[in-house]
C-alpha cells in the first residue's frame, strides 16, 4: 500500500488547539488550587491567574469561532452516527487485534464520528457548565443588583463549577489516551504538530 501524506490541520488550527489545551490545563491547575486541593501559587495569586486565563480563553474562542465560520471549518464538527458502531468496536476490540482503522481522515473530514460526538459534548455539555457557573462565580458581588441573591447560593455555583472542571479533566484524560491510537503511538500527536497525517 502506498503511504499518502495529507495536510489536515492548518497553522491556525494547530495554534488554536495547543493554546486552548495549555489554557485549559492551566485553568485546571489554578482552579484546583482555589478549591484548596494543594498549594502552589497561593489562593490570591491562583485566583488572579485563573481569571486572567479564563478571559484569555474566551478571547481565543471568540477568534476561533470567527475563523471556523469564515473558513467553513465549522462543518468538521457536524455530528454523525454513520460508522459510530464501527468506531466503538474498533476502540473496544479492534485496536488490540491490529484491525484496520474504520476511518481515514481527509482535509474535508478530519474527525471520525466519535470525535465529532465528543466535541459536541464538550461544546453543549461541559463548556456551558463551566462558563455559566464561572460567570456567576466571578460576578458574585453583582447578584443582589441582578435580583439573584435569593435564588442562587455560592455553594451550588461552586459545586457546578467544580463538576465542570472534573468533566474537563475526564475529557482531557480520554483525549490524551486517544492520541496514542494512531497507526503509531505518536502519529496523531505528530499530525497536530506538523499538520500532516498519513493514510496508513
Amino acid at each position: 500500500m502506498t503511504v499518502e501524506r495529507i495536510y489536515i490541520f492548518k497553522r491556525f488550527e494547530r495554534f488554536w488547539h495547543w493554546s486552548q489545551a495549555l489554557l485549559i490545563i492551566f485553568l485546571l491547575l489554578t482552579g484546583f488550587e482555589i478549591h484548596n486541593s494543594y498549594h502552589l501559587f497561593g489562593f490570591e495569586q491562583a485566583t488572579q491567574l485563573h481569571t486572567t486565563a479564563a478571559w484569555t480563553l474566551i478571547g481565543l474562542w471568540v477568534f476561533a469561532i470567527f475563523w471556523h465560520f469564515t473558513t467553513g471549518e465549522w462543518k468538521q464538527y457536524i455530528p454523525t452516527l454513520n460508522k459510530v458502531d464501527a468506531m466503538i468496536k474498533y476502540y473496544l476490540t479492534g485496536i488490540f487485534t491490529d484491525a484496520p482503522h474504520p476511518f481515514k481522515p481527509t482535509a474535508l473530514r478530519k474527525h471520525n464520528p466519535l470525535q465529532r460526538l465528543a466535541y459536541l459534548s464538550f461544546w453543549v455539555a461541559i463548556s456551558p457548565v463551566v462558563w455559566v457557573s464561572g460567570w456567576f462565580y466571578l460576578f458574585y458581588s453583582s447578584w443582589e443588583s441582578w435580583g439573584l441573591e435569593s435564588t442562587l447560593t455560592l455553594e451550588w455555583v461552586a459545586f457546578f463549577h467544580v463538576l465542570g472542571a472534573f468533566m474537563n479533566l475526564a475529557f482531557l484524560i480520554v483525549h490524551l489516551y486517544l492520541i496514542t491510537t494512531g497507526h503509531t503511538v505518536g502519529a496523531h500527536l505528530k499530525a497536530m504538530i506538523t499538520g500532516w497525517e498519513t493514510n496508513e
